[in-house]
């Protein structure tokens, strides 16, 4: 395959569908971006429109292509990153959803996974997680259990199930791919992640038919190629990751040991652990990607709330703009004993408390708007060095640094405020796109774009490096603090209170 030409980084996350076409540089020459609706029919739920997914995600490549002003038969690949464990069931035959695709932060299925918490070291050996909601599987069963005449159905084959990414490629190959690849598949609850195969016993348990599952296959390697007529080529679909993963390997984060943190609508941390899955109780272990016939894996602390938190601030009429939120917190000398658990849809790690809910405390007749958006972008800190601490102590390394991804890390308060309550240097790269760029990287490698490894390297930079400069003392103050107001969010939403 030639090296020249282009890279088409599709980038469908939970509130956009992206598309960016790269250089060899690794340098966005376009972006296509449309938004994507959620609904909540019930509290606690979250669903999209799979039709709305693929319609804004093709929209978003198709305007991507424009914009660069190239000929799609000068893309040398395409790359997909995903919101993960979000799942859509659909017909096989007519390719139309049968039911709305249930997002990855609904709370639906919490009796489905209580009735899981026996099998749970079953699962935490098999897939390296936990019962939770979170997870694809009991989404599955959900569906399955609650659309009439659906389960007949998908024993036949005749309904398939896939996360976003084997969605997209269904779509864009004109319903002739079925797959999915390892990292997104290690999200489902169903994945055997050593063995790389689903698991019969599980499948058994949760009561999804392997009919209806997609064909696991490597992050990087040729899938599929698009159909002609959808952005005017058939190009090779060669690389998928889930979008955490995506992050972790557009951070080049090679080697084991090293640590990204993804701030999204959640926040995300992944340590590369190499090529032996590492066994923790509070965090999961997960596939960080499939590449040239290896597999390597990384620990993973999800917090499901962050930068939804800052959303809620809007919407609830605190701040018109996530900027506002930046400059009320630094119109404050400290927090004034005013913290915010935003366990908006309970608390993933490593707490894993479902029935947590947001919680406010230390409010006193002179708080005001800025003590809650402070108290949001501290929360964001403070889960993330939940996370950090969990890794440190189970993975038995040291973090040096963490590197950092995603929209909010251009907020200087918050970065500064990480670095302070970690007592770690955090360093932001000059490409914040490391989500599509791991999507290119991966695609690239398996047409020859890129050579390797070590050539990805040598395109990322460090941009900013924020170093800690809180008195020790001052942090684990605070930090204490925030311990005890997570204790106190804790089985709120269980019916006995």
């Amino acid at each position: 395959m030639s090296r020249d030409g282009f890279i088409l980084a599709l980038d469908e996350g939970t509130t956009s569908a992206r598309a960016l076409l790269l250089n060899r540089e690794a340098e966005a020459l376009s972006l296509g971006q449309f938004k994507v609706k959620q609904y909540y029919p019930h509290p606690g739920w979250v669903e999209q429109d799979p039709r709305d997914i693929w319609g804004a995600q093709l929209r978003a490549a198709r305007k991507a292509i424009r914009g660069a002003k190239v000929n799609p038969s000068e893309i040398a690949a395409v790359g997909i990153t995903n919101q993960r464990e979000t799942t859509i069931l659909w017909d096989r035959e007519t390719g139309a959803p049968v039911h709305n695709a249930v997002v990855w932060q609904c709370r639906r299925t919490a009796d489905i996974v209580e009735g899981l918490r026996p099998h749970a070291a079953l699962i935490k050996e098999r897939t390296g997680l936990v019962p939770d909601s979170y997870f694809s599987g009991p989404k599955i069963r959900w569906i399955l259990d609650n659309v009439p005449g659906l389960r007949g159905r998908a024993e036949r084959g005749d309904v398939l199930f896939g996360t976003v990414d084997s969605w997209l490629i269904w779509k864009l190959t004109g319903g002739r791919v079925h797959a999915v690849d390892y990292s997104n598949a290690s999200r489902t609850m169903l994945f055997d992640i050593r063995r790389l195969r689903w698991d019969s016993e599980l499948l058994e348990l949760l009561g999804v038919p392997e009919a209806m599952l997609p064909e696991p296959r490597p992050s990087s390697g040729v899938i599929g190629y698009t159909d002609a007529g959808l952005l005017g080529a058939s190009i090779p679909i060669a690389g998928v990751l889930g979008d955490q993963q995506a992050a972790l390997f557009g951070q080049t984060a090679f080697e084991a040991g090293a640590t990204k943190c993804t701030y999204g609508t959640g926040n995300f941390m992944l340590m590369n652990t190499g090529a032996k899955p590492a066994r923790s109780d509070r965090l999961l272990t997960t596939i960080a990607w499939g590449i040239g016939g290896e597999t390597t894996y990384a620990l993973e602390g999800s917090v499901f709330v962050t930068g939804a938190a800052v959303q809620w601030l809007r919407d609830a009429g605190i701040v018109k703009t996530p900027r506002d939120a930046e400059a009320l917190a630094k119109s404050l000398q400290g927090n004034d004993g005013v913290y915010f658990v935003p366990a908006l849809t309970g608390l993933g790690a490593p707490h894993w408390d479902q029935y947590s809910r947001g919680t406010i405390l230390g409010l006193t007749r002179g708080t005001g708007r800025a003590h809650i958006a402070r108290a949001t972008l501290e929360a964001i800190a403070y889960l993330t060095r939940d996370v950090s601490d969990a890794m440190e102590e189970e993975g038995g390394i040291k973090l040096r640094e963490l590197r950092v991804d995603g929209g909010a890390t251009r907020n200087d308060f918050l970065m500064q405020f990480q670095a302070d309550i970690l007592g770690k240097r955090v360093v932001r790269p000059g490409n914040t796109e490391t989500t599509a760029l791991g999507a290119a990287f991966a695609a690239g490698l398996a047409v020859d774009y890129w050579a390797n490894r070590g050539e990805l390297a040598k395109i990322w930079r460090a941009e900013r490096v924020y170093e800690p400069t809180m008195k020790p003392g001052d942090r684990e103050r605070l930090y204490a603090k925030w311990r005890a107001a997570v204790t106190r969010s804790l089985g709120w939403a269980k019916a006995d209170n």
